[in-house]
């Protein structure tokens, strides 16, 4: 962002901000190998699901560095087998409710406050949930509402978006970040955030559901919350851009225990039953993007954790690796083009592996039986404008050992995407 050295608002500063998107996803999988099948297994007979999800991102400026933010937006449709049977699932715009019918529900809510912290200004385009004008080049940022957290962590240039970039799971977020949200992904709380022109770093605190994949937020707080700190280092390498995040989080809930629920014979492999308070989760990411030209870059993610208690928000992935690049058209003269290339490794702790070989299931996966291998996924799409505000994408996903089982897959699903955003 380009550099300024008057603190004076600018000619072009905007009070507001409004934008909209929509993006549709069908998947089809053909038929695949399976040995056998249970409660959470993906369905071995061909498939064919689609999903649809629109947004407003409304925000407004209430006084000098202050926002208010208010996001409604629709969801509907459905994912593979009631979106269960692969851990790093191949549709990041559905979600866990599977609910066929459109509904209307509010995203975001929150408010925003900048505070000063050094001269010296920088220019903010205009943007979903972005506001035009200057804002300071040393900062510091308070938030507090109702957000996603990784509006404000895990962020890579080059794979977080599925409306425009990769569709799985993964790769839209860290695999073993079982960051706290509600059921379509969003939680309460506040997050604080420094800023300066190379560095950054973020701390937020936010509610955890009452139980694992659960729409209601538990608000016991001393009990279930999540507490997640990164630090951010941007920098520069043979003149293109580069960034090195870290982040660590450590989730407190009403958690259940895997080895618990296969050593006790009084909870007959349900996890639910030993649930209680005091349990935790805890674990990182390693998160890295680098430019290479003007139009291509690459990333790598790793990301772990303990695995000792229950999934409780995102997926079943206690390690996880991703590799992959972008790259612009421009070579082949469709400049507005990209190409993206990208592989995931997912694995579990040894006491998550126990309990689904025991006949567990969790709220994504669960085959009866485990044969366990890592879920590796190559993902590839491939996205042009039809016209200045729509884009369609093509997509294609290879799963091998679908939720880590060796007797089962692999699986071929394709995609076609249809984005719209003005």
């Amino acid at each position: 962002m380009a550099q300024s050295s008057s603190a004076e608002p600018a000619e072009s500063e905007k009070a507001w901000s409004l934008h909209f998107q929509l993006t549709n996803v069908t998947q089809w999988h053909p038929p695949f190998f399976a040995l056998y099948s249970g409660t959470n297994s993906l369905r071995n007979t061909s498939e064919v699901k689609a999903s649809l999800t629109s947004t407003v991102f409304a925000a407004f400026r209430v006084w000098r560095g202050a926002e208010f933010h208010a996001d409604p937006e629709v969801s509907g449709g459905k994912g593979f087998s009631n979106t269960t049977g692969i851990a790093g699932f191949p549709n990041g715009e559905i979600y866990r409710v599977s609910q066929p019918m459109p509904k209307l529900y509010l995203a975001r809510l929150y408010f925003q406050q900048m505070i000063r912290l050094g001269d010296g200004d920088e220019e903010r385009e205009d943007g979903p949930d972005e506001i035009a004008g200057r804002i300071p080049a040393r900062r510091l940022t308070l938030v507090g509402g109702k957000f996603s957290l990784p509006d404000f962590f895990d962020d890579n240039s080059f794979s977080q978006d599925p409306r425009t970039q990769f569709l799985n799971w993964a790769l839209a977020a860290a695999g073993a970040w079982d960051y706290a949200a509600d059921t379509r992904g969003y939680t309460w709380g506040i997050m604080t955030e420094y800023a300066a022109p190379n560095i950054s770093a973020r701390l937020a605190a936010v509610l955890e559901p009452e139980r694992a994949n659960g729409m209601e937020m538990d608000t016991h707080i001393t009990k279930a919350h999540s507490l997640n700190l990164e630090l951010e280092r941007r920098y520069e390498l043979w003149a293109h851009n580069g960034a090195v995040r870290i982040l660590v989080f450590r989730n407190t809930a009403r958690m259940g225990s895997y080895s618990e629920a296969v050593n006790d014979p009084a909870y007959d492999m349900n996890i639910a039953l030993t649930d209680c308070y005091g349990r935790s989760k805890y674990g990182f990411i390693l998160n890295c993007e680098q430019s290479v030209s003007d139009e291509a870059g690459l990333f790598a993610r790793l990301s772990w954790n303990d695995g000792h208690t229950e999934t409780w928000a995102y997926t079943e992935i206690d390690r996880s690796v991703s590799l992959g690049g972008v790259i612009g058209g421009k070579s082949w003269s469709r400049s507005l083009d990209k190409l993206g290339i990208a592989v995931v490794m997912n694995g579990l702790s040894r006491d998550h592996e126990d309990y689904l070989a025991a006949g567990g299931y969790g709220f994504i996966i669960g085959d009866g039986r485990l044969r366990y291998g890592l879920e590796s996924i190559l993902e590839t799409f491939y996205s042009l404008p039809l016209v200045r505000f729509l884009w369609l994408t093509a997509d294609y996903q290879f799963v091998v050992d679908p939720a880590y089982n060796r007797d089962r897959g692999p699986v071929h699903v394709l995609s076609i995407r249809v984005h719209a955003a003005v």
